[in-house]
């Protein structure tokens, strides 16, 4: 009778372990990119734009939603990050 209640209980502790790395390499790979970009971006002088600051506002929140293992928030973060980077390597 234990095992019958102890295995279900099992699989959603498990279930919900795998659940806090879905995004975790996604999240990884977006803000190294977003970095490398952002740093092209500072040294073609860029730096002083809105989309820039926006940019580099984002990827802080993306940083501290990894550390807090909020992988999902942390991807959109990222990628929303390299879109205003991409703007401000165009001038907007």
């Amino acid at each position: 009778m234990k095992a019958l209640i102890c295995l279900p209980v099992l699989a959603v502790l498990l279930a919900g372990c795998a659940g806090k790395t879905a995004y975790r390499e996604s999240c990884a790979n977006q803000l190294n990119a977003a970095w490398e970009e952002l740093d092209l971006a500072k040294a073609a002088g860029f730096a002083g734009t809105v989309s820039y600051s926006k940019a580099l506002s984002l990827l802080t929140a993306a940083k501290t939603q990894q550390q807090f293992e909020g992988y999902q928030g942390c991807t959109e973060k990222a990628e929303r990050a390299r879109f205003y980077i991409r703007e401000s390597r165009a001038g907007r």
